[in-house]
């Protein structure tokens, strides 16, 4: 019986890429491909699909709220992130999130067909640096999401910086003195491991 995929990707080369490269290694498949996420929605409300390999970075998307929103139209289909992200903390959060595998686009064709073969016969793809990072987690009680780290307080400021907000105005709107706000950031910028803003604004993107 033939399987059904669906390739979302805004990019043609991807799309047409990985569609040649399913193609030439596997017999009886039958391969969509959507741009957005919109799309993405409309087309799996009318049409059944057994994998869809979706890239993360799509006009429309959600980030990881993607993959529930696809499964309360497709509670068995299989999903599998295709991004551009080569970082395990980032993948482990759509793993959680419930997606079958995670691959990086950089990834050789011999590694992308054995993804999808292995989703597409046992349901899952999982890297044993993804499996380690998870067990590891598990065993002793950390998070996996660095953001987790994080206190109440310490979040609420990360959104103020993130918002455009400076040590002022953020002393401010929180009552607080600005020697406080130095002393805040400079716990958020140790625990999530960055240097200045610009890479505060990438991991909260990346993993929020």
């Amino acid at each position: 019986m033939s399987k059904r995929i669906l390739i979302v990707d805004d990019h043609l080369v991807v799309r047409t890429g990985v569609s040649i490269i399913l193609q030439e290694n596997f017999n009886e498949l039958m391969i969509f491909t959507v741009k957005t996420y919109p799309e993405t929605i409309s087309f799996i409300q009318q049409n059944g699909i057994d994998l869809i390999i979706l890239d993360i970075n799509i006009p429309g998307g959600k980030n990881r709220e993607m993959i529930m929103d696809i499964r309360s139209f497709l509670p068995d289909v299989k999903i599998m992130i295709f991004s551009a992200y080569d970082d395990d903390d980032y993948a482990c959060q759509y793993i959680i999130a419930g997606a079958n595998g995670y691959l990086n686009k950089l990834c050789d064709e011999e590694t992308l067909v054995f993804a999808v073969d292995s989703i597409l016969k046992k349901g899952s793809y999982f890297t044993p640096e993804i499996i380690s990072k998870i067990v590891s987690a598990s065993i002793n009680k950390t998070a996996i999401n660095p953001l987790d780290s994080l206190s109440k307080r310490e979040y609420e400021i990360s959104e103020l910086l993130l918002s455009g907000d400076g040590n002022i105005e953020i002393a401010n709107k929180l009552n607080i003195q600005m020697s406080t706000v130095s002393t805040y950031k400079s716990r958020i910028f140790e625990k999530l491991n960055v240097k200045n803003l610009v890479e505060l604004i990438s991991i909260f993107k990346k993993l929020n």
